[in-house]
């Protein structure tokens, strides 16, 4: 397990830092369940981290490791229910974050799935939750390209073969870890010596090196302190809420670019704009607030499991009343970010804590001062999937709320995006003004585009309709096949 794994992992127990992920996604129809086992089955035997446990050691001698489990059993991880409601879609969130808060059972694979079947006009919803450890967004989109049939009929292939089990406990892993304890000594003093004999060899330019690091971590760690958080959004709770959005992605494309920017520019300056309608409304005037946003790392050579990305967090320009100039300064602030060489101080954090008892990380986690909103964007599948016979038709993405005051997640799928906003509600205290404020924030970015096509919200009925828009192509399966899809996206628009 990475160190950056193994941070996140360390979170699953706490209710306030648990960084699950949990996707929903809304089916057209009720799906045929031993299909989906089928499915699941197949999927679980393709990705080997759904059938991996994670081992501790009993004593740091090395690092958490991830084992197929001996004891894999699907139907563990699979369950199915109906609502005792009418199934409407605020029902199906609200049950949804139930399922978030039930902790994942940390001595079997980390993950779950829920279908929920019964819901308003014969259609059906899937749950999928895995821990954060696992993957990332990213790198689940590639993961469940192995899941999804590209017509209702789906296919017909051989089952792969059962991944061979490992039996380790955390006592045999303590023993590993001090028998290659001489092992990882010598390779950090090869480092070592490596590193000064390329001091040795350029002085100056090592000192250099890392004056420009260090001047570079300053910035990276003053960019967080730049932003005074909001006193408006000061509460910290326990208790979750989510709201969703769709908005036609090609429209939210053409408003970034007409004012400047990308998709995911117009997208950070909506939320912008949400939120200073938002503090407006309650009378708090504020020029910015922190906010986080993930930055993927990955390349072509990764593996779809694990984490690969890093966070920045800008002094979000939410009193910028003109789209156009926030967009500006969006670009601006995400631009000299992402040139820092300390850009990954997540990563180092990481690596320097691998190794520290919970005992003492706890107080570490404790003392950062979180942003107020964290945004992410993930790009999935452009076109028409289906599972067990039912075609998806929209997903939204119930991310975690680590400490922050709201989590959006952004998903584009079908030509869509679909917004998801999961807020702690002892910081956003009014659900339907913030609702509201969502709504006016992309609406005046499209409409500063001159676009004023009206925006799906949290309303079931307002929905059926926009989530049909799906232009065709083919979900990724690796990580070039997404940017392929990425290039279908562009061509249907």
């Amino acid at each position: 397990m990475t160190a950056a794994d193994q941070l996140l992992h360390r979170s699953e127990g706490d209710p306030r830092r648990r960084s699950s992920l949990l996707s929903i996604e809304l089916l057209a129809s009720a799906p045929d369940w031993d299909r989906v086992l089928e499915g699941f089955e197949r999927a679980s035997r393709v990705i080997p981290r759904l059938r991996q446990r994670v081992v501790i050691p009993t004593a740091p001698t090395t690092a958490p490791r991830w084992v197929i489990d001996a004891d894999f059993d699907l139907r563990y991880h699979m369950r199915r229910v109906r609502l005792p409601g009418a199934g409407t879609l605020r029902e199906l969130l609200d049950f949804a974050e139930q399922v978030y808060m039930t902790p994942l059972e940390l001595s079997r694979p980390l993950w779950r799935v829920t279908l929920v079947e019964g819901l308003e006009g014969g259609t059906a919803a899937l749950l999928v939750q895995m821990s954060h450890s696992i993957t990332d967004g990213v790198g689940a989109v590639e993961m469940f390209g192995h899941l999804y049939d590209l017509t209702p009929q789906g296919r017909t292939v051989p089952m792969p073969d059962l991944p061979v089990p490992v039996d380790l406990e955390p006592s045999d892993l303590t023993v590993q870890g001090v028998k290659d304890l001489p092992w990882r000594s010598l390779s950090l003093a090869r480092t070592a010596l490596g590193v000064g004999a390329r001091a040795a060899r350029d002085p100056l330019g090592t000192v250099v090196g890392a004056a420009d690091y260090a001047a570079s971590l300053r910035r990276v760690l003053g960019a967080v302190a730049e932003a005074r958080p909001s006193p408006l959004l000061a509460g910290r709770g326990l208790q979750r809420r989510m709201l969703t959005l769709d908005v036609d992605l090609s429209m939210l494309k053409a408003a970034g670019s007409a004012l400047g920017g990308s998709v995911n520019d117009a997208y950070l300056a909506a939320m912008c704009g949400a939120l200073r309608r938002y503090h407006e409304a309650k009378g708090v005037s504020l020029d910015t607030l922190p906010m986080a946003i993930p930055v993927s790392l990955r390349t072509e050579k990764d593996a779809a499991g694990g984490n690969r990305w890093t966070g920045m967090t800008l002094a979000a320009p939410i009193g910028e009343p003109d789209p156009a100039a926030r967009i500006r300064l969006i670009r601006e602030l995400v631009t000299a970010q992402r040139q820092e060489p300390a850009l990954d101080v997540l990563g180092v954090f990481s690596a320097v804590t691998s190794f520290l008892p919970d005992v003492l990380v706890d107080p570490l986690l404790e003392s950062v001062r979180p942003a107020d909103v964290q945004c992410s964007n993930v790009m999935s599948y452009p076109g028409p999937t289906y599972i067990g016979g039912a075609e998806i038709v929209a997903q939204y993405g119930m991310g975690p709320v680590p400490g922050v005051g709201m989590m959006t997640v952004m998903i584009t799928r079908l030509g869509r995006a679909f917004i998801a906003v999961r807020y702690d509600t002892a910081s956003f205290t009014d659900g339907d003004l913030l609702e509201r404020s969502l709504q006016e924030g992309f609406d005046e970015v499209l409409g500063a585009a001159g676009l004023n096509r009206p925006l799906a919200g949290t309303r079931r009925a307002e929905k059926q309709a926009a989530v049909r828009l799906a232009p065709g192509g083919r979900p990724p399966a690796r990580r070039s096949s997404a940017r392929r899809a990425a290039t279908t996206t562009k061509k249907a628009q």
